[in-house]
């Protein structure tokens, strides 16, 4: 049985080794902002998740050139980029991250159809300012 005195020190150890709260969240938005969007980039080449042409918003798709499931193919490899620079560089892929999101927001919102994913897509892009303010605060060290 571990005594309350050993799981105090255990977990001050732990706490070290991860460092303090800033850090951890760091580590948290990064983890997720370079996991999620390689995830969901693959996804448009299966569309396991749904039907990803159908959140493509008609005045978007006649700006693109090609078909709705060739944007999203395009659509793909920019998430996928953008996890990759997340986890290589995440002060400018968190950038990259949240201006994307912006842009998938006023799709949604042109669309007209999917106010509840826009909501929680500018969830997302204010995670993703945060992950920005963190890494900058990190590299300011």
């Amino acid at each position: 049985m571990v005594t309350s005195t050993h799981g105090a020190s255990s977990t001050a150890r732990l706490a070290d080794r991860v460092g303090g709260p800033a850090q951890q969240a760091f580590l948290l938005l990064r983890t997720v902002f370079t996991v999620a969007p390689i995830l969901f980039g693959l996804d448009k080449f299966a569309n396991l998740l749904t039907d990803w042409p159908g959140y493509l918003a008609p005045f978007v798709d006649r700006l693109a050139p090609g078909t709705a499931p060739q944007a999203m193919y395009v659509v793909g490899v920019v998430e996928i980029a953008a996890g990759l620079l997340v986890a290589i560089r995440p002060k400018y892929g968190a950038v990259v991250v949240a201006a994307w999101l912006a842009g998938i927001i006023v799709n949604l919102l042109i669309l007209g159809d999917y106010y509840d994913v826009a909501l929680r897509d500018f969830g997302l892009l204010v995670g993703a300012l945060a992950l920005w303010r963190l890494a900058g605060r990190k590299a300011d060290r």
